[in-house]
């Protein structure tokens, strides 16, 4: 039997440099470069989510790049034929495991082996909070249209760089801006305890304490992190309890002079609240990579040219691309091509995350 693949949201055509090794009697593959609406979004119509239905229907094999696609219940439940999920990294929130499971679908997963001693994320982290203090993209857009300095940049040594969140991302950042650039390191979430912050220090080859005695990551209240920061950084993972968790009342304590950097998930930011204060001009700027849709609509507010201008922030936005390094997809998708042809040879696969 000819196994019929999908393979979602391919939007630089570049799937097809691994599937086309696949052996066309046995596989037949199809490529869509455009996302859908998702359909769990509370703004995607019924019509949407019959044509996602439709576009998904007749394969048994969907591979997906990361969350671009989300395949919660109900989509699942109106896939009779689908067989087998080809993921990527190590989770994937946005697929309903449980749903998956009752259904005997395997999701795989596939493992970073093309990085180096930092991640593709974290350059990307790193430069984003770099460009947006330095004005970089405004004073592109400026020299280009005719005009010359335009505005003053704002230097980050020795500033406070506070880390919404402390884990692998936010160790990797806060050591190489507290390494590199001098800044104090103060990081806040939930659960996070000195103790804790102490130990990521360590993770990171720092040591716990500085020569004055003051710890290397201080673990801060919440309202601290935001009315200390000279620049904001977001490092959690979306779920239930940290959707919608940062709001107006926080960013209403952030100082005039500080940057709001993101590249985490969009939802974890009330986006109404975040737009407001930056049309508002409340603080220096933002740097964003994900959006509570994605992508952006055209009349998405954030696509407007305006920003910086009539008193409002400067906003820096890139298309979620923090992890799409070259080398990186092309190990994702020949993981996943690697994982296709186990399964079609009844073999078990390498790695699940069910």
């Amino acid at each position: 039997m000819v196994v019929n693949v999908a393979v979602l949201d391919d939007y630089q055509g570049f799937a097809n440099t691994h599937f086309s090794s696949l052996d066309p009697s046995n596989f037949t593959v199809k490529y869509f470069t455009e996302t859908l609406r998702p359909y769990n979004h509370p703004d995607t119509s019924q019509n949407v989510k019959d044509e996602l239905v439709q576009r998904l229907e007749p394969f048994e094999v969907i591979a997906t790049m990361r969350e671009r696609t989300p395949f919660p219940r109900e989509l699942i439940q109106r896939l009779p034929r689908l067989k087998l999920l080809l993921s990527c990294g190590h989770r994937n929130k946005a697929i309903d495991m449980e749903a998956c499971q009752e259904r005997g679908i395997p999701v795989t997963a596939t493992e970073d082996k093309a990085g180096g001693p930092v991640d593709s994320t974290t350059e990307h982290i790193i430069t984003m909070i770099l460009a947006a203090c330095r004005g970089i993209a405004q004073n592109d857009a400026a020299v280009k249209s005719g005009k010359w300095q335009t505005s003053f940049v704002t230097a980050v040594s020795g500033k406070t760089l506070g880390l919404v969140g402390l884990g692998r991302l936010g160790g990797a950042v806060a050591r190489i801006m507290s390494v590199a650039f001098g800044m104090k390191i103060i990081a806040w979430s939930s659960n996070l305890t000195q103790d804790a912050a102490d130990e990521q220090a360590k993770t990171q080859g720092l040591p716990i304490e500085g020569a004055n005695g003051e710890k290397t990551f201080r673990a801060v209240s919440r309202e601290e992190l935001f009315s200390a920061s000279d620049v904001i950084s977001v490092h959690l993972v979306l779920s239930d309890r940290s959707r919608g968790l940062i709001t107006e009342n926080d960013l209403s304590r952030m100082k005039p002079s500080a940057f709001f950097v993101n590249t985490a998930r969009g939802p974890l930011v009330v986006e109404k609240d975040l737009l407001s204060v930056l049309q508002a001009g409340r603080i220096r700027g933002a740097a964003l990579d994900v959006f509570d849709l994605e992508p952006l609509p055209a009349d998405s507010e954030w696509r407007n040219t305006d920003w910086g201008t009539n008193g409002k922030s400067q906003v820096l936005v890139t298309p979620h691309v923090a992890y799409v390094e070259e080398g990186l997809i092309s190990e994702f998708y020949k993981q996943q091509v690697a994982d296709l042809l186990r399964w079609s040879e009844g073999k078990a696969l390498n790695k699940t995350m069910y």
